[in-house]
């Protein structure tokens, strides 16, 4: 499968989403590493808020999940929905940095950049979509880029990317539907 040679930099990745016409705002901040530590950052910038996890199932498939900060994750019965083999567990540091070319804590969908081959599958909380500004890292954390959700889906879209969508929260959550 195809894979580049050396990762994305921020300033790569800003150039990309410049060229595709996303408007993406970054804010640079001191590094964080989890969603608490980010605290004082998310009450500075507007918008949504993510955790992104990188998670494996027991074959070995590879999942990104981008989820509103806040929201409650079941894992278990994410993997019953996306019919995973097995439970759901944390993907190494080492596969994490091979796949998508981050560390731990800068965990971001803009990694999927890292990933042409789409080894790796997508799964979005339908909450964001809903907000007016949706933050990432851009690919480490010590900034947060700022895009509208419009624009995550043209960054989908221009990686010809298939993608689940589910509704992690609500009293039928969580639910799927397979975007492309």
């Amino acid at each position: 499968m195809e894979k580049p040679p050396v990762p994305l930099t921020r300033e790569s990745l800003l150039d990309q989403l410049q060229a595709w016409g996303i408007k993406a705002i970054t804010h640079d901040h001191p590094p964080v590493f989890t969603v608490a530590q980010s605290a004082d950052v998310k009450a500075a910038l507007p918008g949504a808020h993510t955790k992104n996890l990188f998670l494996k199932d027991r074959a070995g498939a590879l999942f990104l999940v981008s989820a509103m900060a806040d929201s409650s994750l079941d894992l278990v019965a994410l993997g019953k929905l996306l019919g995973t083999k097995g439970r759901l567990s944390f993907g190494s540091a080492e596969l994490l940095l091979e796949m998508l070319g981050v560390s731990p804590g800068s965990v971001t969908a803009f990694a999927l950049l890292n990933d042409p081959g789409q080894r790796v599958r997508f799964v979005l909380d339908h909450a964001l979509l809903g907000a007016d500004l949706v933050n990432f890292h851009p690919l480490r954390n010590d900034a947060t880029t700022s895009i509208t959700p419009a624009d995550l889906l043209l960054f989908l879209k221009k990686q010809s990317r298939v993608w689940d969508c589910v509704a992690f929260e609500g009293p039928d959550a969580p639910i799927r539907q397979k975007m492309d």
